[in-house]
């Protein structure tokens, strides 16, 4: 999948992004358009950041870690989760503005 992206600021080697800007971003992986992330769309969303590979499983285990409700997807309320996992493991910054 080709994603069109903005060219973010890069800020001690961590891209940032307004929190905005961040869900627009990881909605673009919502592959279905069902509002929701699955652990497949998170993969996806993960090797683009990431630039390699990630597994299926642990895609599950990070949706496990951030899904509130334990629906096995990730919705609108648990987007901030997402974001706190993504500036720790995934060398992005998300300004609060």
């Amino acid at each position: 999948m080709a994603i069109k992206t903005r060219t973010y600021s890069v800020l001690d080697g961590k891209r940032q992004m307004t929190m905005d800007e961040f869900k627009r971003w990881l909605k673009k992986f919502d592959d279905d358009k069902d509002g929701r992330i699955s652990g497949d769309e998170l993969a996806d969303a993960i090797r683009v950041s990431r630039g390699g590979w990630f597994t299926g499983r642990k895609s599950k285990r990070i949706i496990g870690s951030v899904d509130a409700d334990r629906n096995g997807f990730i919705d609108d309320n648990e987007i901030k989760n997402v974001a706190e996992f993504a500036e720790k493991y995934l060398n992005i910054k998300i300004l609060y503005l």
